[in-house]
């Protein structure tokens, strides 16, 4: 049989997922509580929307995507994040009323991130921060919908942090180096991620997630991680693994597509409802609790 190489790290990142196995322990045990809490606040689960950017409106809708996902976020108490955009659009979003972090692109225009942040602040974000794996593309430095994305230090990301109250989320961390970089700076949280697979046989997030996790051991910093969340047992083996939370991304999108903020609704309460199962069957009252001592490596 001829061995054909896979360097689509999405596919990789599938395979390792669904290689770990879970463990049941049904005695003594009960029905889960999968409240969380973040940054203060206490949310209904731990399962977080991504940092979409350019979703338009489906079926002619009132609201865009990104609006209607933002809603549904809110309803669901849960963290609500967004991405690329301008600051009349973020205002539609911050009008929700859904808890949210606005990551923004590394640009050139180091004007623009800042006054990009400062915006969010100003209309109430929950939460900014800096999507730091657009930063180089193919030929160089990456270029975004015609926005030039620029080189980030750790002195330019800890000037950020330092220039606003809220807490600071660096997302497209996938090494205990960044990971620990991030600490160093500041930041309050990092979204582990290869950003569905930008790099060529990039880690599995969720590989790598117990070296991070051991390298922040007693840091001030929570950890969420995404690429292929779909269901609450993928969420289950984020968080026994060590991550904090997990965001879902592109799973959501048929819901939301076809049904808008009734559909993710829909998606993220079944997303739950696993979760709350597979923690019931493996002795696991609370989130906090959830280690890896219930999962097996195939």
């Amino acid at each position: 049989m001829e061995y054909t190489r896979i360097s689509d790290a999405n596919t990789i990142t599938a395979k390792y997922m669904d290689s770990i196995l879970i463990k049941e322990r049904l005695i003594d045990s009960q029905v889960a509580d999968i409240k969380t809490e973040f940054f203060g606040e206490t949310f209904d689960m731990p399962v977080f929307t991504p940092a979409f950017s350019h979703l338009g409106k489906y079926s002619e809708r009132e609201l865009t995507g990104l609006e209607e996902y933002s809603v549904a976020a809110k309803n669901k108490n849960i963290l609500n994040f967004v991405g690329m955009m301008e600051n009349e659009q973020f205002s539609r979003i911050a009008k929700t009323g859904a808890k949210t972090v606005r990551i923004v692109k590394p640009y050139a225009d180091n004007g623009k991130v800042r006054d990009q942040m400062q915006y969010a602040e100003s209309v109430g974000a929950f939460g900014i921060g800096m999507d730091i794996d657009h930063i180089f593309g193919n030929q160089g430095l990456d270029v975004v919908i015609g926005e030039q994305m620029a080189v980030q230090t750790t002195d330019m990301l800890r000037s950020y942090i330092e220039s606003s109250k809220l807490p600071f989320v660096v997302k497209g961390v996938l090494s205990k180096e960044d990971a620990v970089k991030c600490a160093e700076i500041g930041a309050k949280a990092i979204i582990v991620s290869h950003h569905h697979g930008r790099l060529p046989y990039a880690v599995p997030p969720m590989m790598v997630l117990p070296e991070i996790k051991e390298a922040l051991r007693g840091k001030d910093v929570k950890i969420i991680v995404d690429c292929g969340i779909a269901s609450g047992a993928d969420v289950f083996k984020a968080i026994a693994l060590g991550t904090d939370a997990a965001a879902v991304g592109r799973s959501m999108l048929p819901a939301l597509e076809k049904e808008g903020i009734a559909g993710v609704e829909k998606f993220l309460q079944g997303v739950a409802d696993e979760l709350r199962f597979i923690m019931s069957c493996t002795g696991y009252s609370k989130v906090s609790d959830v280690d890896d001592k219930c999962l097996y490596f195939s």
